[in-house]
């Protein structure tokens, strides 16, 4: 299906779809209505079965108010910074919340 490295960064993106949809309180069939997507479609894609689209990333992010941005890696300490200050969470690692998914392990600023 896929090279061992591109499997691995289809997982972290389907484990922080479900995350956010999970925070968002959704169900399965909810995101599926929402999206337009069918639901076992859902299911496949958050269990990394199922070679995920950047269309069907793009209207499952939606659907979960969120957005897809490619931010240049220098960028992205400030961009991190203001996600913080926008959710109002706290400076420590801890209260930071996790992107669906980062190609960079998690640093401090």
């Amino acid at each position: 299906m896929y090279q061992p490295a591109m499997a691995e960064i289809v997982n972290k993106i389907a484990a922080g779809l479900k995350t956010a949809r999970e925070v968002k309180g959704f169900s399965q069939r909810e995101l599926a209505q929402r999206s337009g997507l069918l639901q076992s479609h859902i299911s496949r894609i958050e269990g990394g079965h199922v070679d995920l689209r950047v269309s069907s990333l793009a209207e499952i992010a939606r659907a979960l108010d969120l957005e897809l941005t490619l931010v240049p890696r220098k960028a992205l300490p400030a961009v991190k910074s203001m996600v913080r200050k926008m959710t109002g969470t706290g400076t420590r690692k801890a209260d930071r919340p996790k992107p669906a998914y980062s190609l960079d392990e998690e640093h401090d600023d």
